[in-house]
Order: C-alpha cells, then sequence, then structure tokens
C-alpha cells in the first residue's frame, strides 16, 4: 500500500534523526518494532540505516527487537541484514503481535534507556502503551485505523507531546474522494525529537497521491504531501485557537507544533495569509512578525479584537 510506503521512510528518517541522539546520551538503546497482521518490511529498512552509523556503534549496545506475526521470510530477511552489521548490535525476532511488546522490552531491559517503538495496528492498550513509556528518553510511533483519537490515551500514558496525522491513500475510483487510510501518532518528551518527527513528515516523497489530514481540523481537509505544506487548513486552526484570545507568535508557533501536523514555521506562513485576507490583526502593526508580536482575531466588520 502506498500509505506503507509512506511510514516506512518515516520510520527511516526518524530512525536516522534519533540513533545519533542516542549514542550521544547513553551506552545503550533499544529499537522496538512490532506488527500486527501486517507487511513488516520497515524492519529491514530500519537495520539497514543502522548499518549506516556502524562507524559510531563502538562501545554503545543496540538491542533490536521485531515482534511480527504470519510473515515466515522475516527472519530470513533480518539475518541477511543483521550479518552485515557490528558485534554492537543484537537483533531479536519474536513471534506474536505488539500485545507482547511489554514482555520483550522488559526481557530486554529497554526501561531507563533511549526507547524508540513502532507499534503498527496496536490496539494503544495502558500495558502497551506504559512499556513504550518506560525508556528514558522514550518515543512512540503508533499506528491504527483512522476512527478513534490517538492523544487521549497517549496523554493518560504520560507522553508529554503528541502529535496525530491521518495518512489517506489516493481514491481507488476517479471521484470518489479519498479511501481511508491509516492513523499515525507520534508520542514523545522531548521537543528536539517532535520538531524531528515533523520535518520527516513533510519532507517524505508524495507516494502515490498519499495525503495528510490533521484530525483536529474540523472540516477534515487533506493536504498534499511535500516540504511546501499548504497552511491553508492550518490557518482555520489558529483562527479557533485565537478566538479563545490573543496569543503571540510564539504561542501560535508553539500550538502549531504540539497540537497540529505542522511545523512551528509553517505558522508563519500561515499568519501572514491570514493577514493578508484581514483575517486576524497584529500589535504592533508593523515590522517583522516576529516572536513578541500580539496576534487577534478580527471582529468581522470591524477591527481586531
Amino acid at each position: 500500500m502506498p500509505t506503507d510506503a509512506v511510514l516506512r521512510e518515516l520510520l527511516v528518517r526518524q530512525l536516522d534523526a534519533w540513533l545519533p541522539a542516542a549514542l550521544h546520551r547513553a551506552r545503550r538503546a533499544t529499537l522496538a518494532l512490532a506488527y500486527a497482521g501486517t507487511d513488516a518490511g520497515g524492519a529491514d529498512a530500519a537495520l539497514r540505516v543502522v548499518g549506516e552509523h556502524a562507524d559510531r556503534l563502538r562501545g554503545f549496545r543496540l538491542t533490536v527487537l521485531v515482534l511480527a506475526e504470519g510473515d515466515e521470510t522475516l527472519p530470513a530477511r533480518l539475518g541477511a541484514v543483521e550479518s552485515t552489521l557490528p558485534a554492537e548490535v543484537t537483533v531479536h525476532v519474536v513471534p506474536g503481535d505488539p500485545a507482547r511488546l511489554p514482555v520483550a522490552l522488559k526481557a530486554a531491559g529497554a526501561a531507563g534507556a533511549p526507547l524508540l517503538t513502532l507499534a503498527h495496528g496496536a490496539a494503544p492498550t495502558p500495558a502497551l502503551l506504559a512499556a513504550a513509556r518506560s525508556g528514558r528518553p522514550a518515543d512512540l510511533l503508533l499506528v491504527t485505523a483512522p476512527d478513534a483519537p490517538l492523544r487521549p490515551a497517549l496523554d493518560a500514558a504520560g507522553f508529554p507531546l503528541v502529535a496525530e496525522v491521518d495518512l489517506l491513500a489516493a481514491p481507488t475510483l476517479p471521484g470518489s474522494g479519498d479511501d481511508e487510510g491509516l492513523r499515525l501518532a507520534f508520542a514523545t518528551g522531548s521537543d528536539r525529537s517532535l520538531q524531528a518527527f515533523k520535518d520527516a513528515l513533510w519532507a517524505v516523497d508524495g507516494h502515490a497521491g498519499v495525503r495528510y489530514r490533521d484530525p483536529a481540523d474540523p472540516p477534515g481537509r487533506a493536504v498534499a504531501v511535500g516540504p511546501a505544506a499548504d497552511p491553508g487548513p492550518l490557518g482555520g486552526e489558529l483562527l479557533a485557537e485565537l478566538a479563545r484570545g490573543p496569543r503571540t507568535v510564539t504561542e501560535l508557533r508553539r500550538f502549531a507544533l504540539t497540537s497540529t501536523v505542522y511545523r512551528a514555521a509553517d505558522a508563519n506562513r500561515a499568519l501572514t495569509g491570514l493577514l493578508d485576507a484581514g483575517a486576524v490583526a497584529r500589535d504592533p502593526e508593523h515590522g517583522k512578525l516576529g516572536g513578541d508580536v500580539l496576534i487577534s482575531a478580527a471582529r468581522p466588520g470591524g477591527p481586531a479584537a
């Protein structure tokens, strides 16, 4: 599926940012990849990324857990890649679905050290989320069907920062609209990790028409994947936030990063469009759109509130 190609690229990009940071702050780390009845092809790509950092792994211990079911070729495929990895990397292929992740992480001694978890097709149970949260720091990519919000469960599990996005596949029939795809949530305690995820989100190739939808956007508008993200839906979300009262540009940038699918920098582009349209006003009225500039929603037919 095209959405799987996007997920694979997101995993590769996130791992490429996560592993150097883990190497910098600890002597060991765990990468956990758990799949429920899905193609675990992303595991091959993840191991190849690890191999690209082989020269930096001396004196480090990286444990890679791969949980999957129904893919009899997986051990042989991963074994071929594992044979090219340095001795500092240990790969464990565990039969089963993501429900076994808590036991596998405990057995691997993942708690208290950097942990990056991918749980694909997993129910966000308290046990699974607590296990994924046991790392220090802990980052989680959670993939489910797009039928329920994931943020409440991730907030309850203690993840301070959460981003959600729907991946929509191209329609199978002309004029039929987007086919339902997947919901992806990224949860972390690190601003840097969240920013890396957002950068990866908008840097992936537009595979076969896959588009994004922000679950927080009431109209549910889909936007094309690409570096120049369409700021239109973000403008609507910023207006909804401004309906609660004026905000500084810094506060709106933070809102974009932590409460929408967009990056902090996209808030500036969206605000410029809103200012040009007269939908918002700024104080001071002139000068650079710096972080301390106060933004207010405009009253219909009157001055800004």
